[in-house]
């Protein structure tokens, strides 16, 4: 019996590994994460961009909370809890693989790392593994053409739910930094980067690969972006190799 956590990248469906789509395509069971159980997410669209018409019936959408504003809530650890307890019983009935696909990396803020843990309370023996997927930071530094990191210096990734003075404090204490689930904060977040002479350089994004697709100067991004908003600030360089 397996559990396996597909990273599926930011929503391009050509982001995908070959061996996240391999997995995809041999698993008994492909499950993907909804916020209701009507709709079909980026996850779902990405995995059915690589499927055949005909394994639809193996696609199964499990309610997640999909943000994490709030911390752990009730409704969100009863949703964690059933979503288990469904893989849990697949796995016991019939055995075989289950995949996951989950947006970006599984083990980079990816509600696959709650569901990996209640399976393994519940089905014990379970081989849990991931496969890497492509991140946000990584498919906007491509569209956006910036370039992360030289030579010796450092990244931070850090979520804006963990407060603006967090990201203040890594703008601080890092070369470049990127800053992932802006939404709400962005004015906010945009202070502080023109207070530190950073706003100039700062690039945003939003669904990326979507066809509501935002990428530009951080300056510009609105004041409502969607939750799962990325934004890159490099690092200051004045010479081409002076990072080595």
């Amino acid at each position: 019996m397996r559990l396996v956590g597909v990273g599926v990248g930011p929503g391009d469906p050509e982001l995908v590994t070959v061996k996240g789509v391999r997995v995809l395509r041999e698993a008994d069971l492909v499950v993907v994460p909804v916020m209701d159980p009507s709709e079909r997410g980026r996850a779902e669209a990405t995995v059915r961009a690589h499927l055949d018409p005909d394994a639809a019936e193996r696609i199964s959408r499990l309610v997640f909370a999909l943000d994490d504003r709030g911390g752990a809530t009730a409704e969100r650890l009863s949703a964690w809890e059933a979503a288990a307890d469904a893989v849990a019983a697949h796995l016991r009935a019939r055995g075989g693989t289950v995949a996951f696909a989950t947006i970006g990396d599984p083990n980079i803020y990816s509600t696959f790392t709650y569901l990996a843990d209640a399976v393994r309370e519940r089905v014990p023996g379970v081989e849990v593994s991931t496969v890497p997927g492509i991140t946000a930071m990584q498919d906007l530094a491509a569209r956006s053409g910036t370039v992360l990191c030289e030579g010796t210096e450092s990244l931070a990734l850090l979520p804006l739910t963990a407060g603006v003075e967090a990201f203040e404090r890594a703008l601080s204490g890092f070369d470049s930094v990127v800053a992932y689930k802006g939404g709400r904060q962005m004015p906010a977040l945009q202070e502080v980067l023109a207070r530190h002479g950073r706003l100039e350089d700062a690039v945003y994004g939003a669904a990326l690969g979507l066809p509501d697709e935002q990428v530009g100067p951080a300056a510009g991004a609105p004041d409502n972006a969607p939750y799962l908003s990325t934004v890159l600030v490099p690092a200051r360089r004045t010479e081409r190799g002076g990072k080595l």
